[in-house]
């Protein structure tokens, strides 16, 4: 029988392999996918996030942490699909439009996948009307903006409105980060919350679906 803690471990210690190998083989043994996901997977990620907010890890960490989850995650979802398991929420994520960074959207998402959320990345230099357009193809839950420049930031209001405009922005919960943003303009523009970094993230994002 397999040692399914050898997968949290894994997980945790970035081991791409040894997750995928544990993972396939719980599978073959009948494990439910589902249980690989909740009770080993995720609270990985989570302490992952626990130990990058009392800085035992880095960005590095958290980014290798991210990839041995994915090839975990690139068995288990069909199976859960099939099993029509719902995820906790549905995320659109992306730059905003005029703005080129996502190394912090990017460990932001991973860390969001890792929390048994369902992401549809959409890039950098993302247009509001292109946020709004998949929040509706996508049925999202969430919308999570990320901007580094203080001169793109106005490009989160305009997404803000665009949601309003498209009639959608009832049907989801919007969340911001970046570097020059703060709560205060979270609240300005009417956003639904803010996040500092990565790992506050999901737990902001658990705490938006759970209102």
């Amino acid at each position: 029988m397999q040692d399914l803690k050898q997968l949290y471990q894994a997980v945790l210690d970035g081991n791409a392999k040894l997750s995928k190998s544990v993972t396939e083989a719980a599978i073959a043994e009948g494990v439910d996918p589902q249980k690989l996901v909740t009770e080993f997977m995720i609270p990985a990620m989570d302490e992952a996030g626990r130990r990058y907010e009392c800085g035992d890890f880095f960005v590095p960490e958290l980014l290798i942490a991210a990839r041995a989850m994915k090839a975990s995650l690139e068995i288990i979802r069909p199976l859960l699909t099939a099993q029509g398991t719902q995820p906790v929420g549905r995320v659109v994520i992306g730059t905003v439009k005029g703005d080129l960074h996502d190394i912090g959207k990017n460990l932001v998402a991973a860390m969001l996948e890792g929390g048994g959320f369902e992401v549809n990345d959409l890039g950098v230099d993302v247009a509001p009307e292109k946020f709004a357009a998949a929040a509706r193809e996508k049925n999202a839950t969430i919308v999570a903006l990320s901007a580094l420049l203080t001169t793109t930031m106005p490009s989160m209001k305009a997404t803000v409105e665009a949601l309003k405009a498209a009639g959608v922005r009832n049907h989801v919960k919007i969340m911001i980060g970046g570097a020059p943003v703060t709560q205060k303009y979270a609240d300005e523009i009417g956003a639904d919350g803010y996040s500092e970094s990565a790992a506050s993230a999901v737990t902001l994002a658990r705490r938006l679906m759970a209102a």
